[in-house]
């Protein structure tokens, strides 16, 4: 999949935005403040149905407006650089009051699923990093964000298990209840939870190797790298089973203490916690890593290349850890939209020789296309 045109009405700052004919590399550079991000979150909505910044509709939409648009045309194929074989069109509109309206080839969509499996998206910001250091529901979110991408049955189990969690810790924090109808919801919940985990350590047996791969390109230095799955309840019980022995202290302190709502990725670097002994920056590497494994294996699995928003890399990475990410990314001949202040910032870093850069300047809420210089 790959962005062919898109427009932006009413995201922030800008009040609209045309960006016509995008290609594989599109840069976005001007001062801060100036609205790249706000380009970037427009491309988030349209692949998501919110901002990558914050749940927040209000501060999403221009003061003033009821609502921000964003409409984008997507092309089938491997990448931008493949034969097309068809496109589609995608309106996605967020009210004041949080409604969401999606339309895709001019009907409405059945749900974000539907939208988010159209146009696959990877985000490495500033808030990307503290994936390590953060909670474990943020690496969670993570981990399930690929298994989505790659286990078709896997969001039809989430959804049951979140509806089933939440009425089985209705019942306990309500006291005293029926052993029957507790029996009921414990069942249903230990089946969903138990494919959830299934299906997330499949996807991980799969991610652990790639990760691997690229960081031996990125940070050949940080050998003994090791990412663990911890699924959130005893490795020696089955799910079940262990519902069945929590089951005391969940009734004392009315919710459910095991099940994948505790399951957690750790990433160790020679048997220690890579947020405890690595240095900020080599960190910073381990979360790129780990991003551009998923969007390869959410490349593999989809009808097109996954595409990657990538906010102010300069500013996150030195040159020489910029060029190494650029190069991977560049490898992968997936489209990618980055920002940074001065085109410089990511024309030095990016590989000499790569094909389809463009290149728009934004300033105070007004995107322009330039002209990329020739090499030589």
């Amino acid at each position: 999949m790959a962005l062919k045109d898109l427009k932006i009405q009413n995201v922030r700052n800008l009040r609209e935005a045309r960006l016509h004919e995008l290609g594989q590399i599109n840069v976005l550079f001007g001062r801060n403040g100036a609205g790249k991000t706000s380009v970037l979150e427009g491309i988030h909505l349209l692949g998501m149905g919110r901002s990558f910044r914050g749940t927040s509709v209000r501060s999403l939409i221009t003061h003033g407006q009821a609502a921000c648009t964003v409409y984008g045309e997507i092309t089938s194929g491997s990448g931008t650089g493949a034969p097309v074989r068809g496109s589609t069109t995608i309106g996605v509109q967020r009210e004041l009051s949080g409604e969401a309206q999606v339309r895709i080839g001019g009907r409405p969509a059945r749900g974000l699923a539907e939208l988010v499996e159209q146009f696959p998206l990877q985000v490495i910001s500033a808030a990307s990093f503290d994936l390590l250091t953060g909670s474990p529901g943020g690496r969670r979110q993570y981990l399930d964000w690929g298994v989505f991408h790659v286990e078709q049955r896997f969001y039809s189990q989430w959804k049951r298990f979140q509806r089933c969690i939440k009425q089985r810790n209705n019942l306990l924090r309500r006291g005293k209840i029926a052993d029957q109808e507790l029996s009921v919801w414990t069942r249903d919940l230990a089946e969903a939870g138990a494919a959830i985990s299934e299906y997330r350590e499949a996807y991980f047996e799969r991610l652990f190797p790639r990760f691997l791969t690229i960081m031996e390109e990125l940070a050949p230095s940080l050998d003994a790298l090791e990412l663990r799955y911890r699924r959130g309840w005893d490795n020696s019980l089955t799910y079940p089973d262990a519902l069945q022995q929590g089951i005391t202290t969940d009734r004392e302190q009315g919710y459910t203490h095991s099940g994948p709502q505790r399951a957690d990725i750790r990433v160790l670097s020679n048997g220690h916690l890579a947020a405890e002994t690595l240095s900020r920056g080599q960190q910073k590497l381990v979360v790129c890593g780990l991003k551009l494994a998923q969007g390869q294996l959410m490349s593999q699995a989809g009808p097109g290349q996954c595409t990657y928003l990538i906010d102010d890399l300069p500013s996150e990475l030195d040159r020489p850890h910029s060029e190494l990410v650029c190069g991977q990314l560049a490898d992968m001949q997936a489209q990618v939209f980055i920002s940074c202040v001065k085109r410089q910032d990511i024309e030095s870093v990016w590989p000499a020789g790569s094909q389809g850069t463009t290149l728009f300047h934004v300033e105070q809420g007004v995107v322009s296309r330039e002209n990329a210089v020739a090499d030589g």
